[in-house]
This record gives C-alpha cells, sequence and structure tokens, in this order.
C-alpha cells in the first residue's frame, strides 16, 4: 500500500515534509543546497543511495534533505523512503515527491521547482555512489568563483565484468578533466547547478526529450550558449553501479547510437531559424558520415590486424556516426520508452526551437 501524504509527514515528524522546506543550510557559506536524486523503479538502489546521500549532506552541514522524485506513476517508491524513516538511517533528512508525469524531464523540471528558496541543486542518480566528500568538493569549488555549474566526474563498477569485447571498446570510460576546466556540456548524473543563475537564463528541461534522454544536454549546451560557465571538479567522483543487462555489446552500442543521435537534435534544437537548422543538419550530415566511414574503417583494421579493440572501437563510433545521421534527419532514438519501442520518426522534437 502506499503511504498518504499524512502517513509520510507523520513518519517525518514534521508538517512540512511533503509541502515545503527541505533544504540543506551551509552554515559556514550561508548556501542552501538540495541534493535531488531522480528514481524509476529501482527499489534497491534507491535503498543503497539514500543513507549515502544523507551522509553527504551531513559532512557539509550540521542537518539537512535530500529530494527523492520518484516519476512512477504508482508511486513506488514512497513506501521505500518511508520505511528507511521508519527503520531510523534517514529520519527529517530525506524529502520525497511523486512526478506521474512519464520521462526523466518531468522529473528534472519538478526537482527544480521544488528547489523554493535554495541556492543550489545538485543531481544524481539513484543507481550511483559518491565517495566520502564529493558534496564537499563540488559545493568548494563552486565557491571559488561561482559559476552556473559545476560537474563531476562518473566511474563504472560492473556487478557482472564486461566480456573481453565491450571492456576493449572502452565503452564505460568517461571523460575526467582538470579541476576548474570549463566544459560547454554534462549530465545530471553528477551536476551541480547555481538556481538564480539557472533561472535568470529561463531554462528548463526540455520535455521533447522526455523518453528519449538528453534533456540534461540540451539544458547545459543551452546554459553555455547563454554566456553560463560549468566548471569542472575532478575531485567529486560519483561511481556508477553498472547492472549485468547493461553490459552487452546491444546495450552499449545502442547507448552509442543514442548518444548521436541525442547531439544532433539538440543541436537543431540549438540552431536559429530555418536557415540555421539547414545549415546544422548539413553539418551534422557530414560529421556523421566522417564518423560512420571511420568506424567502419577502424573496424576494417580490427579484422585485419585481429584487434579486438579496433573491432570495438570502430563499431562503437560508427553507432555514433548512424546516430547522429538519423538525429539530423528526425529520427528518435526513445531509450526510456515504456511500451517498449525504441524508434520513433518525430521531426518536430528534433527541428522545434
Amino acid at each position: 500500500m502506499i503511504a498518504s501524504e499524512q502517513e509520510w509527514s507523520a513518519a517525518q515528524g514534521a508538517p512540512s515534509a511533503l509541502a515545503g522546506g527541505g533544504h540543506v543550510t551551509d552554515s559556514s557559506g550561508g548556501l542552501e543546497v538540495v541534493v535531488g536524486v531522480l528514481t524509476y523503479k529501482r527499489p534497491d538502489d534507491l535503498l543503497a543511495a539514500l543513507p549515502l546521500l544523507v551522509a553527504q549532506v551531513r559532512t557539509l552541514v550540521p542537518a539537512g534533505t535530500v529530494l527523492v522524485v520518484d516519476n512512477d506513476p504508482a508511486a513506488s517508491a514512497r513506501d521505500v523512503v518511508l520505511d528507511l524513516v521508519h527503520s531510523g538511517p534517514v529520519p527529517g533528512l530525506v524529502r520525497y515527491v511523486h512526478e506521474p508525469e512519464p520521462g526523466i524531464a518531468a522529473a528534472r523540471n519538478r526537482a527544480l521547482d521544488e528547489t523554493g528558496s535554495a541556492d543550489l541543486l545538485v543531481f544524481i542518480d539513484d543507481d550511483e555512489r559518491p565517495v566520502d566528500d564529493w558534496l564537499v568538493r563540488l559545493v568548494e569549488t563552486y565557491r571559488v568563483d561561482r559559476p552556473t555549474a559545476v560537474v563531476g566526474p562518473v566511474v563504472s563498477e560492473y556487478e557482472q565484468q564486461p566480456d573481453a569485447w565491450v571492456s576493449a571498446g572502452r565503452f564505460f570510460d568517461r571523460r575526467r578533466l582538470v579541476t576548474g576546466t570549463e566544459t560547454s556540456v554534462a549530465a545530471t548524473n553528477n551536476l551541480l547547478l547555481d538556481l538564480a543563475q539557472v533561472r535568470a537564463l529561463g531554462l528548463r528541461f526540455d520535455q521533447r526529450f522526455g523518453l528519449s534522454g538528453g534533456s540534461d544536454m540540451l539544458l547545459t549546451r543551452q546554459l553555455s550558449a547563454a554566456g553560463g560557465r560549468m566548471v569542472w571538479c575532478d575531485e567529486a567522483v560519483v561511481v556508477d553501479v553498472v547492472p549485468p543487462d547493461r553490459v552487452t555489446r546491444r546495450w552499449v552500442l545502442a547507448r552509442a547510437f543514442r548518444s548521436g543521435n541525442t547531439w544532433s537534435r539538440t543541436s537543431l534544437v540549438l540552431a536559429d531559424g530555418a536557415l540555421g537548422r539547414g545549415l546544422v543538419r548539413v553539418r551534422l550530415t557530414a560529421q556523421g558520415a566522417v564518423r560512420a566511414l571511420g568506424g567502419i574503417a577502424r573496424m576494417g583494421v580490427g579484422f585485419l590486424t585481429r584487434s579486438l579493440a579496433h573491432r570495438a572501437k570502430g563499431r562503437r563510433t560508427l553507432a555514433r556516426g548512424a546516430g547522429m545521421l538519423a538525429g539530423a534527419y528526425g529520427t528518435v532514438y526513445v531509450e526510456y520508452a515504456r511500451d517498449g519501442s525504441r524508434t520513433v520518426r518525430a521531426t518536430k522534437v528534433s527541428t522545434s526551437s
């Protein structure tokens, strides 16, 4: 049974646990911080993540709150969080909200809407685990010169070791930059946002990307295009726990295709007018074709030299190039479709501004 909001508030010991408040107050710097974790039908991950996130809040300040945004229409995470509250690890420190509209963009926007007067919103995924000083590092980097955003690295760990082909392709290797380096694109899997600056720029997550993914790529690219600054903090590491169903060749190649697809779609949204979109489409066509052909060539080298790395990396580059070409001409890869579908033809999604 799903707990009622009255039961939830009573468990929290404060009537405002769902209706307001829920900020982390930084006693040393006067900043209010919301740590936002979005979840969809991952009870085990949520149970593992929440105590760690509460511990992060406690390292920054004496007390605070983590915001859980449940994107399951059935509100399945409500009882998970309520059970944690009753059992004692997180009483009064976790705030739950239910966002029934499907799609991660809706959940991200709900997190923005629930921050109230907070200064900072820090996003982390429910299947990620932060290092001990993750939150402190992000906030310290922000305090240097108060950029619009601070981005941290994600390191993968596996529940089941990938096969040799997936490992050789380095599909789960992510970028690492020197702390203080500026970047122009990021995901919300490890991202701090200055809420006043984000609101001043009029930015929200585009719900046309709600089930395909990529609304975070678009928002951060819009942020950069509007003059906002994003700064890297290489010490603020989170660990991505990769389940067995994501270490297959099929999944990693589909993710590479989606990455290219999203890049093209966001590029078209950012383009200025019909002429601008036409020019961007030409550029994306050339870039996608070069990637696809380069991937095929590298695969060929791999077969000739019996190099597993060349074959896997070539296939990865081909998939990304194919995704770019598909996205440039209106095909959307819907990675998070809840009806099992994956690709749709939706020109308006990729070209409307």
